[in-house]
């Protein structure tokens, strides 16, 4: 029999309005604040086992749902997908931050949600001390090396960017295109519940494919536009990447990318799959831990 954990104990709730959004935000902890962002189909509850041990080590701990993802929610979707870029996302994490009593504070962001992490640490330099990146390279390195082993590894991105049909197959089985794939014992009772509350919901699909449509629309064009001005990322950043995932196969060292976008890059593997926050949270946590003290 599963023992059910209980998700983030001794955390608060609350909805932010941040203009055209709320964000659900879950927070705890005293300290230095860290700020940690979920990635696709995940939300919040994501880091529900690395949240609290970053709590025992001495930080404020700030867990929001992405723009539309989980119980967030955003306008509606717009003809260039801006609505849904990093851009406006990253926005709403810097808003959320200052609700809560933090102009300043460490950023972490996974999958997805190391995309808002990259363009909120660009955009916000002021805000951000510490970035940690986990189990990603720039949208625009992706594109400028995908090849048919890529487009095959990687093929949702170009699926998710079709208007109309993805939302067609996905609604018409959430739990085969999504709960299925996720063990809930592995996840947690409580996260795998709440993932499959939000991928049930049409709205919350639609914006996480408008998360995509924008990814290689209007984000592309804010990193090339990046690349053009020698803008670079200014904090201290940690890459870190799942050993068992294909990013590294695919792409070779993500430290030698990440080099030519930040001042200060340094990383390693840690012993997981994908969801690293779920799979290996001590080793998640520690890493984390010791970067942001």
């Amino acid at each position: 029999m599963t023992v059910e954990e209980p998700l983030f104990p001794g955390f608060a709730e609350a909805r932010i309005p941040t203009g055209d959004a709320e964000i659900f935000v879950r927070y705890g902890g005293s300290g230095p604040a860290v700020m940690l962002l979920h990635g696709h189909p995940r939300t919040s509850a994501t880091w529900h086992r690395v949240a609290p041990l970053l709590v025992e080590q001495g930080f404020t701990v700030i867990c929001p749902d992405l723009r539309g993802y989980g119980r967030s929610r955003g306008p509606r979707p717009v003809a260039d997908h801006s609505a849904h870029s990093k851009r406006a996302v990253a926005a709403d994490m810097v808003e959320v931050a200052r609700r809560l009593g933090q102009e300043r504070f460490h950023l972490a962001g996974h999958d997805r949600g190391s995309y808002v992490a990259l363009r909120l640490a660009l955009d916000h330099p002021d805000r951000v001390d510490r970035l940690a990146l986990m189990d990603c390279i720039p949208i625009t390195e992706h594109l400028r090396r995908a090849d048919a082993r890529f487009a095959t590894s990687w093929w949702h991105w170009f699926f998710f960017a079709q208007p109309v049909i993805p939302e067609r197959v996905i609604n018409a089985d959430p739990d085969a295109w999504y709960a299925a794939k996720a063990d809930a014992e592995t996840m947690g009772a409580a996260n795998h519940a709440e993932l499959r509350a939000a991928v049930h919901d049409p709205e919350v699909v639609r914006a996480m494919l408008e998360d995509y449509r924008a990814g290689l629309t209007v984000d592309r064009e804010h990193e090339e536009a990046d690349r053009s001005a020698g803008r670079r990322i200014d904090a201290p950043t940690l890459i870190l990447w799942s050993a068992h995932d294909d990013l590294e196969s695919l792409h070779g060292d993500p430290l030698e990318i990440w080099r030519s976008w930040a001042t200060d890059v340094r990383g390693h593997r840690v012993d997981s799959r994908h969801h690293m926050a779920e799979e290996a949270a001590p080793d998640v946590a520690a890493s984390l831990g010791r970067f942001f003290s």
